[in-house]
This record gives C-alpha cells, sequence and structure tokens, in this order.
C-alpha cells in the first residue's frame, strides 16, 4: 500500500478505482478496511477511492503520543495532498467525521463536498462521556470491551437478524488494542465547536436513529452548526455502514453526484 509522512506518522492508505478522488475516514479502532471495505468499491466507478489509515489503525505507524483532531486531520490532508491535491469528497464515520470536520474547516481549498456520519462537535453531553469512560475502564477484560462495544455499536434488532455465531465474531473483532484505547481518548477530549463556522464545502449529516454510541441529537446538533448543510436520518445504530450498507451507499451517492 501505498503510504506518506504526516508530522511524525507514516501513513498507511489503499487505493481504489481512478478518477475524481473520494476520501472515506474511519471510526474509532476499527481502520479503513474494517469500516469501509466492504463498500468502497460501490464508488469506483469514475473516481479514485482513497483510505487511509489513521494513527492507531492498520500498518500506519507514529510515535504513540496523544492524539487530537488537528493531528488526525493532518494525516488526511497529506494523503489528499500526495494524490495530487485537487477537492475531494470527503466522507467520515464516527470519529472519523471529527476528523473530516476538521480537514474541511482547516483546508476548505481541499474539500469538494462533505459527509459527516453518526458524528459529534464536542465535550458537554454525559451520556456521551460516561459510554465512552465505561468502555475504556474494560480495557483489562477483552471479553468485557468487546460485547460492551458491540452491544452500544448494533441496534438489537441488527444483533437479532445476525446471530450467535456472527454476533460472537463481532465481539471477538472488537479487542482493546492500543490504538482503539487511543482513540477513545481522543474521542473523551475532542472539541470541534469552534471550527464547525469555517466549514464551507456543502454538507450532508447523516444520523442514526437507534445510536446508542453517539446519540442521533449530535448529528442533528452538527446539522444546526453548519451553515451549507442538509440532513438525513436512517433507522440504524451506530455502525450503519454495516445496518444499512445500501441505504448508506445510495444517501452518499446521491449527494457526491448531483449538480
Amino acid at each position: 500500500m501505498p503510504n506518506v509522512v504526516a508530522g511524525d506518522a507514516r501513513v498507511d492508505y489503499q487505493v481504489r478505482g481512478s478518477g475524481a478522488g473520494i476520501v472515506f475516514v474511519h471510526g474509532t479502532g476499527f481502520g479503513a478496511q474494517g469500516t469501509w471495505g466492504h463498500l468502497a468499491d460501490e464508488f469506483t466507478d469514475g473516481r479514485t477511492v482513497l483510505l487511509p489509515d489513521l494513527s492507531g489503525c492498520g500498518a500506519t505507524e507514529d510515535n504513540g503520543g496523544e492524539l487530537t483532531a488537528e493531528l488526525l486531520a493532518d494525516q488526511v490532508i497529506a494523503v489528499i495532498e500526495d494524490n495530487g491535491g485537487s477537492p475531494v469528497d470527503l466522507v467520515g464515520f464516527s470519529l472519523g467525521s471529527v476528523v473530516s470536520a476538521t480537514v474541511a474547516a482547516l483546508r476548505p481549498d481541499l474539500v469538494r463536498r462533505l459527509v459527516l456520519t453518526a458524528g459529534w462537535a464536542g465535550p458537554g453531553d454525559e451520556y456521551l462521556r460516561n459510554m465512552m469512560t465505561v468502555w475504556r475502564s474494560l480495557a483489562d477484560n477483552a471479553d468485557a470491551f468487546g460485547r460492551f462495544g458491540t452491544l452500544t455499536a448494533f441496534s438489537r434488532s441488527f444483533l437479532n437478524t445476525v446471530g450467535k455465531e456472527q454476533l460472537e465474531g463481532l465481539v471477538q473483532g472488537n479487542k482493546p488494542n492500543e490504538g482503539a484505547l487511543r482513540h477513545i481518548d481522543l474521542n473523551l477530549r475532542a472539541d470541534i465547536r469552534d471550527l464547525l463556522p469555517k466549514i464551507e464545502a456543502e454538507t450532508l449529516v447523516i444520523g442514526c436513529t437507534l445510536d446508542a454510541t453517539v446519540p442521533v441529537q449530535h448529528s442533528r446538533e452538527l446539522h444546526e452548526a453548519i451553515a451549507n448543510s442538509s440532513y438525513a436520518e436512517l433507522e440504524s445504530g451506530h455502525v450503519v455502514v454495516y445496518e444499512k450498507t445500501a441505504e448508506f451507499v445510495q444517501l452518499v451517492r446521491d449527494f457526491i453526484t448531483k449538480p
């Protein structure tokens, strides 16, 4: 995979397809392949799809220090510039929405259209703070960490649909590795409220009505804070990219291809 240096990090990323750029920014812990690998090829018709692994995920390497939204935004910016620096469509999920909004605010010249999915703007919500704090506190119990993360990531109806065997696979794939814990620490600190008025790109905010990780009100607040934004909701738990893959892909495709 190609890589690019951003600060003290060597950022690995995937490239699929060719044409105008679209960048997908993953959420907490799972990396680009784990978040987007199953749907990225839906966008390769006439598009270059870029899938960066932020610090803490994949083969990306850094000094292991404290993460900030700005630091991770610089990594996304480096990937865009490494691929010509033309404006891209930027799609973020969860923590990736926080990072993508930061990119759009700091480098409006690099973002054509922006999609923020299941994101949030900053601290102040006691539910979110306590949820992340409990999840972080389970780091020494891998099974409990995985079960709590899976329980909050997906809706009850989805978990009942996939069945016990696949659910156990989800639990096993949700491990308290160093990268995931660094991301959770950032989730507790991140505050981009002052950056949102600086976003110039036309923006689509997608909220998930059954989200037990980042309650849907956070997406509604993002929409209210971004001047040139539209809003859509899907009946899904937090990980809408798996629960409602087809609906999510259609929303994003319609948004980035409209005149």
